[in-house]
């Protein structure tokens, strides 16, 4: 049987949110199988649960944000992609992240950080099926037309795979790999995709600061790029660091869902709003996915079994 997973014991993190730019505690802690994942702000003078569902999104602007029902008004916690994408392709299915604050802080600008973390505190097998939520039929959303159309779409796999495409005309990106593939099954997630770094511009950073937006960031937690190249003085982890970034976050914004997938996931120039969005289309459409568990590793898709013990 293909378990679930927790954490052997608690782990903590400090840091500071990318947007806010607040001092951030966080513990992690191990929970009970079907639990999933749930973030509790603990700052609040009565502490607030927020389970990570689909539906529990709120925002999306710049970063996916959770809060009790997907109600904007209600407490929030911002920023989850990084911890979701360390999550997943560690293949954990149940934690409890207790917060300090209304954004998971954003460490180095990657997920390496909160794998760090995680394996740090071990994983535990649980006595519990793991359950996949396999895409039957494939379901996609469009948006925008010409230079502006951008697109994501889930189609039935035996597995789990990512491709992104980015086009940002900007020569420091076009230098780079414009398009990448990954296969959770793999077991690469730690090397391939996890160091993968935020990027922003420059010309955007008045703006966005004005806005409130990216109080915390800095050359030490993301990759900054001008009119023409990257200021970051150690240049990019990766030849293609700015499409694996994209495939991140996708796989941080995809487990919401609340289980992970099985399914083949390909998208042009979208980000967290398009990927919530096609969440919400695929599960409103009960005819297009289903749950499932394995009782013989051998059945499960390749790698699926020694995700997280493996490492």
């Amino acid at each position: 049987m293909l378990q679930q997973r927790t954490l052997q014991s608690l782990t903590r993190a400090v840091g500071v949110g990318l947007h806010s730019g607040q001092r951030v505690e966080l513990t992690l802690r191990p929970a009970p199988p079907n639990t999933g994942i749930v973030f509790r702000r603990v700052d609040l003078p009565e502490p607030v649960s927020i389970p990570v569902r689909f539906d529990s999104v709120s925002d999306t602007r710049m970063a996916s944000t959770i809060s009790p029902g997907g109600n904007p008004d209600a407490p929030k916690v911002q920023t989850i992609e990084h911890l979701m994408s360390a999550c997943a392709g560690l293949g954990l299915d149940n934690l409890i992240v207790d917060i300090t604050a209304d954004e998971v802080p954003i460490l180095d600008g990657s997920s390496a950080s909160f794998v760090f973390l995680l394996q740090s505190a071990g994983i535990a097998l649980q006595d519990a099926p793991k359950r996949f939520l396999r895409v039957k039929k494939a379901v996609e959303v469009r948006e925008g037309e010409g230079q502006r159309l951008m697109w994501a779409k889930l189609e039935p796999h035996h597995g789990y795979t990512l491709t992104f495409q980015i086009d940002y005309n900007h020569p420091a990106l076009d230098a780079t790999g414009q398009e990448t593939r990954f296969d959770m099954g793999s077991g690469r997630y730690k090397q391939e995709i996890a160091r993968a770094r935020t990027f922003g511009f420059t010309k955007d950073l008045d703006a966005m600061r004005a806005r409130g937006l990216t109080l915390g960031g800095s050359m030490d937690n993301a990759i900054v790029i001008d009119d023409t190249r990257v200021l970051n003085a150690g240049g990019l982890r990766y030849d293609d660091e700015f499409a694996k970034h994209k495939i991140l976050d996708a796989i941080g914004d995809l487990y919401i869902a609340g289980h992970p997938l099985l399914a083949a996931y390909t998208s042009y120039k979208g980000g967290h709003a398009l990927n919530n969005k096609l969440l919400r289309k695929l599960l409103a459409d009960e005819s297009a996915w289903e749950l499932v568990s394995f009782d013989n590793a051998k059945t499960a898709p390749a790698g699926f079994a020694e995700l997280a013990p493996a490492w």
